[in-house]
Protein backbone atom coordinates (compact mmCIF):
# COMPACT_ATOMS: atom_id res chain seq x y z
CA UNK A 1 0.00 0.00 0.00
CA UNK A 2 1.55 3.48 -0.50
CA UNK A 3 1.95 5.80 2.03
CA UNK A 4 -0.50 8.34 0.25
CA UNK A 5 -3.21 5.66 0.17
CA UNK A 6 -2.17 4.62 3.50
CA UNK A 7 -2.71 8.60 4.97
CA UNK A 8 -6.01 8.74 3.19
CA UNK A 9 -7.66 5.77 4.66
CA UNK A 10 -6.21 6.82 8.44
CA UNK A 11 -7.75 10.20 7.63
CA UNK A 12 -11.10 8.00 6.42
CA UNK A 13 -10.71 6.05 9.77
CA UNK A 14 -10.32 9.55 12.13
CA UNK A 15 -13.51 11.09 10.52
CA UNK A 16 -15.29 8.36 10.75
CA UNK A 17 -14.29 8.22 14.59
CA UNK A 18 -15.20 12.25 15.13
CA UNK A 19 -18.60 11.09 13.77
CA UNK A 20 -19.15 8.20 15.71
CA UNK A 21 -18.21 10.32 18.89
CA UNK A 22 -19.90 13.16 17.90
CA UNK A 23 -23.26 10.77 17.72
CA UNK A 24 -22.78 8.96 20.85
CA UNK A 25 -21.21 5.59 19.53
CA UNK A 26 -17.99 5.37 20.31
CA UNK A 27 -16.36 2.86 21.39
CA UNK A 28 -18.30 0.59 19.43
CA UNK A 29 -16.34 -2.25 20.04
CA UNK A 30 -13.26 -3.52 21.91
CA UNK A 31 -10.18 -2.00 22.46
CA UNK A 32 -6.80 -3.48 21.74
CA UNK A 33 -3.86 -2.29 24.24
CA UNK A 34 -1.08 -3.27 22.81
CA UNK A 35 1.98 -4.03 25.50
CA UNK A 36 5.25 -3.95 23.79
CA UNK A 37 6.44 -6.29 26.92
CA UNK A 38 5.97 -10.28 27.15
CA UNK A 39 3.14 -11.16 29.56
CA UNK A 40 3.45 -10.97 33.27
CA UNK A 41 5.75 -8.32 33.33
CA UNK A 42 5.72 -5.41 34.98
CA UNK A 43 4.77 -3.55 32.30
CA UNK A 44 2.18 -5.86 31.50
CA UNK A 45 0.81 -5.92 35.11
CA UNK A 46 0.30 -2.29 35.05
CA UNK A 47 -1.20 -1.84 31.25
CA UNK A 48 -4.02 -5.00 32.66
CA UNK A 49 -4.57 -2.96 35.66
CA UNK A 50 -5.28 0.42 34.04
CA UNK A 51 -7.09 -1.29 31.50
CA UNK A 52 -9.44 -2.99 33.77
CA UNK A 53 -10.61 0.18 35.55
CA UNK A 54 -11.23 2.11 32.07
CA UNK A 55 -13.37 -0.75 30.84
CA UNK A 56 -16.58 0.44 32.66
CA UNK A 57 -16.43 3.63 32.20
CA UNK A 58 -16.18 3.31 28.73
CA UNK A 59 -18.76 0.44 28.43
CA UNK A 60 -16.23 -1.64 26.20
CA UNK A 61 -13.50 -4.18 27.05
CA UNK A 62 -9.77 -2.58 26.74
CA UNK A 63 -8.24 -6.15 25.23
CA UNK A 64 -4.50 -6.05 26.33
CA UNK A 65 -2.11 -8.02 23.55
CA UNK A 66 1.47 -8.89 23.93
CA UNK A 67 3.67 -7.32 21.02
CA UNK A 68 7.63 -7.86 22.76
CA UNK A 69 10.95 -7.43 20.81
CA UNK A 70 13.26 -5.15 18.97
CA UNK A 71 13.80 -2.69 22.90
CA UNK A 72 9.51 -2.15 22.08
CA UNK A 73 9.82 -0.96 18.37
CA UNK A 74 7.87 -4.26 17.63
CA UNK A 75 4.71 -2.98 19.65
CA UNK A 76 5.27 0.78 18.90
CA UNK A 77 5.09 0.06 15.11
CA UNK A 78 1.73 -1.81 15.61
CA UNK A 79 0.23 0.99 17.30
CA UNK A 80 1.58 3.00 14.63
CA UNK A 81 0.25 1.27 11.45
CA UNK A 82 -3.44 0.68 13.79
CA UNK A 83 -6.65 2.20 12.64
CA UNK A 84 -6.80 5.45 13.76
CA UNK A 85 -10.05 5.17 15.25
CA UNK A 86 -10.08 5.25 19.11
CA UNK A 87 -9.99 1.18 19.38
CA UNK A 88 -6.22 1.19 18.79
CA UNK A 89 -4.06 2.13 22.29
CA UNK A 90 -0.60 0.91 23.78
CA UNK A 91 1.85 1.27 26.50
CA UNK A 92 4.87 3.34 25.53
CA UNK A 93 8.36 4.34 27.47
CA UNK A 94 11.41 5.72 27.81
CA UNK A 95 12.75 3.27 25.32
CA UNK A 96 9.55 4.20 22.59
CA UNK A 97 9.46 7.53 22.68
CA UNK A 98 13.34 8.83 23.70
CA UNK A 99 16.13 6.61 23.05
CA UNK A 100 15.26 4.31 20.06
CA UNK A 101 15.16 6.86 17.77
CA UNK A 102 18.17 8.14 18.96
CA UNK A 103 19.79 4.20 19.12
CA UNK A 104 18.51 2.51 15.46
CA UNK A 105 19.43 3.79 12.06
CA UNK A 106 16.67 2.97 10.77
CA UNK A 107 13.19 3.24 12.94
CA UNK A 108 10.08 1.58 11.38
CA UNK A 109 8.01 4.72 13.19
CA UNK A 110 8.96 8.28 14.12
CA UNK A 111 8.13 9.36 17.69
CA UNK A 112 6.90 12.55 16.88
CA UNK A 113 4.95 12.24 13.75
CA UNK A 114 2.83 8.93 14.53
CA UNK A 115 1.67 8.33 17.79
CA UNK A 116 -0.77 10.34 19.43
CA UNK A 117 -0.34 10.90 23.40
CA UNK A 118 -3.04 10.21 25.40
CA UNK A 119 -1.61 10.48 28.81
CA UNK A 120 1.23 9.51 31.24
CA UNK A 121 0.69 6.12 33.01
CA UNK A 122 3.51 5.29 35.93
CA UNK A 123 6.77 4.97 36.84
CA UNK A 124 9.08 2.49 37.79
CA UNK A 125 11.78 3.67 40.35
CA UNK A 126 15.52 2.42 40.37
CA UNK A 127 17.69 1.50 43.05
CA UNK A 128 21.20 0.92 42.84
CA UNK A 129 21.59 -2.75 44.03
CA UNK A 130 25.31 -4.35 45.04
CA UNK A 131 25.85 -8.16 46.09
CA UNK A 132 25.89 -7.83 49.60
CA UNK A 133 29.38 -9.50 49.02
CA UNK A 134 30.81 -6.51 47.42
CA UNK A 135 32.36 -4.20 50.43
CA UNK A 136 30.67 -0.95 49.49
CA UNK A 137 29.18 0.46 51.84
CA UNK A 138 27.59 3.83 50.41
CA UNK A 139 27.13 5.09 46.80
CA UNK A 140 30.08 7.84 47.34
CA UNK A 141 32.39 4.14 47.98
CA UNK A 142 30.94 3.01 45.10
CA UNK A 143 31.57 6.18 42.79
CA UNK A 144 35.21 6.28 43.85
CA UNK A 145 35.88 2.83 43.12
CA UNK A 146 34.51 3.21 39.85
CA UNK A 147 37.38 5.73 39.18
CA UNK A 148 40.33 4.62 40.55
CA UNK A 149 39.52 1.41 39.30
CA UNK A 150 37.59 1.86 36.03
CA UNK A 151 36.35 -1.39 34.23
CA UNK A 152 36.74 -3.34 37.35
CA UNK A 153 32.91 -3.76 38.55
CA UNK A 154 30.30 -5.23 36.20
CA UNK A 155 26.86 -4.21 36.46
CA UNK A 156 23.84 -5.90 34.54
CA UNK A 157 20.97 -4.38 32.77
CA UNK A 158 17.83 -5.38 31.16
CA UNK A 159 19.13 -4.93 27.41
CA UNK A 160 21.57 -3.08 25.62
CA UNK A 161 20.20 0.56 24.80
CA UNK A 162 17.60 0.59 27.60
CA UNK A 163 16.74 3.14 29.93
CA UNK A 164 18.44 0.87 32.18
CA UNK A 165 21.49 0.79 29.93
CA UNK A 166 21.38 4.44 29.06
CA UNK A 167 21.04 5.50 33.10
CA UNK A 168 24.12 4.04 33.35
CA UNK A 169 25.62 5.83 30.78
CA UNK A 170 24.73 9.05 32.30
CA UNK A 171 25.60 8.21 35.55
CA UNK A 172 29.19 7.45 34.35
CA UNK A 173 29.46 10.56 32.39
CA UNK A 174 27.77 12.57 35.37
CA UNK A 175 30.76 11.17 37.59
CA UNK A 176 33.73 9.61 35.48
CA UNK A 177 33.47 6.27 37.21
CA UNK A 178 33.60 3.82 34.43
CA UNK A 179 31.80 0.01 34.65
CA UNK A 180 31.63 -2.72 32.59
CA UNK A 181 28.23 -3.63 31.49
CA UNK A 182 26.53 -6.88 31.04
CA UNK A 183 23.51 -6.69 29.29
CA UNK A 184 20.72 -9.60 29.77
CA UNK A 185 17.37 -10.41 27.86
CA UNK A 186 15.60 -8.68 30.75
CA UNK A 187 15.92 -7.87 34.41
CA UNK A 188 14.88 -11.36 35.98
CA UNK A 189 18.23 -13.07 34.47
CA UNK A 190 20.32 -10.35 35.71
CA UNK A 191 18.99 -10.12 39.11
CA UNK A 192 19.68 -14.05 39.03
CA UNK A 193 23.29 -13.42 38.01
CA UNK A 194 23.93 -10.10 40.96
CA UNK A 195 22.29 -12.81 43.81
CA UNK A 196 25.09 -15.17 42.28
CA UNK A 197 27.76 -13.16 42.52
CA UNK A 198 28.43 -13.11 38.97
CA UNK A 199 27.95 -8.80 38.49
CA UNK A 200 28.51 -6.93 41.03
CA UNK A 201 25.68 -4.43 40.68
CA UNK A 202 22.89 -3.26 38.79
CA UNK A 203 20.70 -0.04 38.50
CA UNK A 204 17.33 -1.41 38.12
CA UNK A 205 13.57 -1.11 38.83
CA UNK A 206 12.32 -1.65 42.44
CA UNK A 207 8.89 -4.11 40.71
CA UNK A 208 11.73 -6.75 39.82
CA UNK A 209 14.18 -6.08 42.25
CA UNK A 210 11.91 -5.69 45.90
CA UNK A 211 11.28 -9.19 47.03
CA UNK A 212 15.60 -9.79 46.67
CA UNK A 213 15.72 -6.63 48.45
CA UNK A 214 13.79 -7.68 51.32
CA UNK A 215 15.46 -11.18 51.60
CA UNK A 216 17.99 -9.23 52.56
CA UNK A 217 20.04 -10.99 49.09
CA UNK A 218 20.83 -7.69 47.49
CA UNK A 219 21.83 -4.42 49.59
CA UNK A 220 20.20 -0.85 48.21
CA UNK A 221 23.12 2.07 47.90
CA UNK A 222 20.59 4.53 46.61
CA UNK A 223 17.64 5.84 44.82
CA UNK A 224 17.87 7.49 41.65
CA UNK A 225 14.07 9.21 42.21
CA UNK A 226 13.52 12.63 43.19
CA UNK A 227 12.48 11.80 46.45
CA UNK A 228 12.94 8.76 48.84
CA UNK A 229 10.54 5.85 48.42
CA UNK A 230 8.19 4.95 50.80
CA UNK A 231 9.06 0.96 50.94
CA UNK A 232 13.21 2.14 50.99
CA UNK A 233 12.37 4.99 53.39
CA UNK A 234 15.99 4.29 54.64
CA UNK A 235 18.07 4.33 51.04
CA UNK A 236 19.00 8.06 50.07
CA UNK A 237 18.16 9.46 46.84
CA UNK A 238 21.70 9.24 44.70
CA UNK A 239 21.32 13.34 44.99
CA UNK A 240 21.12 12.96 48.75
CA UNK A 241 24.27 11.16 48.38
CA UNK A 242 26.34 13.10 46.21
CA UNK A 243 25.41 13.81 42.75
CA UNK A 244 22.84 16.52 42.62
CA UNK A 245 20.38 16.71 39.88
CA UNK A 246 21.06 12.89 38.91
CA UNK A 247 17.46 11.48 38.34
CA UNK A 248 16.93 8.25 36.16
CA UNK A 249 13.53 5.49 36.03
CA UNK A 250 10.97 4.15 33.62
CA UNK A 251 8.27 6.59 32.75
CA UNK A 252 5.32 5.03 30.75
CA UNK A 253 2.13 6.31 28.58
CA UNK A 254 -0.59 5.40 26.85
CA UNK A 255 -0.26 6.30 22.85
CA UNK A 256 -2.33 6.02 19.86
CA UNK A 257 -2.56 6.23 16.26
CA UNK A 258 -1.36 9.62 15.16
CA UNK A 259 -4.94 10.25 12.97
CA UNK A 260 -6.82 9.21 15.65
CA UNK A 261 -9.52 12.73 16.28
CA UNK A 262 -8.84 15.03 19.34
CA UNK A 263 -12.28 14.26 20.65
CA UNK A 264 -11.35 10.93 21.30
CA UNK A 265 -7.68 11.26 22.89
CA UNK A 266 -9.68 13.56 24.89
CA UNK A 267 -12.43 11.51 26.21
CA UNK A 268 -9.65 8.62 26.76
CA UNK A 269 -7.13 11.28 28.17
CA UNK A 270 -9.84 11.93 30.73
CA UNK A 271 -10.83 8.02 31.33
CA UNK A 272 -7.63 7.63 31.66
CA UNK A 273 -6.51 10.23 33.93
CA UNK A 274 -9.32 9.22 36.42
CA UNK A 275 -8.26 5.60 36.67
CA UNK A 276 -4.61 6.36 37.39
CA UNK A 277 -5.48 7.91 40.27
CA UNK A 278 -8.17 5.57 41.59
CA UNK A 279 -7.38 4.06 44.90
CA UNK A 280 -8.06 0.37 43.44
CA UNK A 281 -4.67 1.13 40.53
CA UNK A 282 -2.66 3.05 43.30
CA UNK A 283 -2.64 0.45 45.46
CA UNK A 284 -2.18 -2.64 43.33
CA UNK A 285 0.74 -0.56 41.57
CA UNK A 286 2.41 0.28 44.75
CA UNK A 287 2.36 -3.29 45.25
CA UNK A 288 4.47 -4.14 42.90
CA UNK A 289 6.61 -1.14 43.58
CA UNK A 290 5.19 0.97 40.74
CA UNK A 291 4.24 4.82 41.02
CA UNK A 292 1.31 6.16 39.11
CA UNK A 293 2.14 9.15 37.13
CA UNK A 294 -1.18 10.75 35.60
CA UNK A 295 -0.29 12.89 32.94
CA UNK A 296 -2.69 14.46 30.81
CA UNK A 297 -2.43 14.61 27.25
CA UNK A 298 -0.39 17.80 26.40
CA UNK A 299 1.57 17.43 30.05
CA UNK A 300 2.98 13.81 28.43
CA UNK A 301 3.97 15.07 25.48
CA UNK A 302 5.83 17.87 26.97
CA UNK A 303 7.67 15.54 29.25
CA UNK A 304 8.86 13.39 26.16
CA UNK A 305 9.82 16.10 24.37
CA UNK A 306 12.04 16.88 26.85
CA UNK A 307 13.15 13.21 28.20
CA UNK A 308 14.10 12.49 24.13
CA UNK A 309 16.02 15.85 24.29
CA UNK A 310 18.48 15.19 27.31
CA UNK A 311 18.85 10.86 27.05
CA UNK A 312 19.78 11.55 23.05
CA UNK A 313 22.81 13.70 24.20
CA UNK A 314 23.68 10.98 26.56
CA UNK A 315 23.31 8.63 23.80
CA UNK A 316 25.28 10.19 21.23
CA UNK A 317 27.95 10.84 23.46
CA UNK A 318 28.14 7.14 24.70
CA UNK A 319 28.05 6.50 21.19
CA UNK A 320 25.34 3.43 21.72
CA UNK A 321 23.97 2.24 18.40
CA UNK A 322 21.54 -0.81 17.67
CA UNK A 323 20.65 -2.47 14.47
CA UNK A 324 17.59 -2.81 13.19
Amino acid sequence: MSMQRRHLLLGAAGLAATRAFAQGGYPTKAIQWIVPYPAGGGTDIVARTVAQAMGPALGQTLVVENKPGANTAIGAAAVAQGAADGHVLGSADNATLALNQHLFPKLVYAPEKDFAFVGGLARFPYALLVNPSVPLQSFREFIEAGKSRPGTLSYGTPGLGGPNHVAMELLQQRTGARFNHVPYKGAAPGLQDLVAGQIQFMLVDTASSMPFIKAGKLRALAVSMPQRLAVLPEVPTVAEAGLPGFEAYSWQGVIAPAATPAVVIERLSAELMKAVRSEAVVRRLAEIGVETAPASSAEFTRHVQAQAAMWGEVIRKAGIRLEG
